[in-house]
């Protein structure tokens, strides 16, 4: 793996998370032929560097602005990456969209439900386990802000592969 794409809508904590994984490395460019900035930076992944983009916003795959657009282009371009999903806990069926979106497009995806913390604070409980047998692919509790969740995530990155949908469809049915 030598390429993650930070992926979600805006305000979910993508940027947060970034930082966290990125450390001090970033670099902010302007995505050819448009005004919308991305963030640039590497982390490690058993011992290897990879470089991890802090994609624009985006609440699906069907582009309705330049954000949007960008965000769509960069995962055309980039397929080869692993696709972190960035989910605030506390809104995920909003969040659950492009994810699924993701999953059927092919990509190998792993996700964040960050933002646990505002979640519990509100009674909402999910059960990450039980939303990954659903899912087929990696989900983990994330709090960007306190660093929880962040050692998993990345040791867990490397399970990610593309997954069916018609494997997810099964799974939904039996349970």
């Amino acid at each position: 793996m030598n390429r993650v794409l930070l992926m979600g809508q805006s305000n979910v904590g993508k940027s947060v998370l970034f930082n966290c994984l990125a450390g001090g490395g970033a670099t902010v460019s302007n995505y050819p032929g448009t005004t919308v900035d991305f963030d640039k930076g590497r982390m490690t992944i058993d011992g290897e560097i990879a470089e991890i983009i802090d994609v624009p916003g985006t609440f699906s795959l069907q582009s309705k602005d330049k954000a949007e657009e960008v965000a769509l282009k960069m995962l055309e371009e980039k397929k080869d990456a692993v696709v972190l999903c960035v989910i605030d806990s506390s809104k995920i069926e909003r969040g659950l969209y492009l994810a699924l979106e993701l999953i059927e497009k092919g990509c190998p995806v792993i996700i964040a439900l960050n933002m646990a913390d505002v979640a519990k604070d509100a009674n909402i409980r999910i059960d990450a386990e039980k939303l990954e047998d659903l899912l087929g692919v990696p989900v983990i509790a994330t709090v960007a802000t306190r660093g929880e969740g962040l050692k998993k995530l990345v040791e867990r990155m490397k399970e990610t592969r593309p997954v069916k949908i018609e494997k997810i469809m099964k799974s939904v049915e039996g349970s």
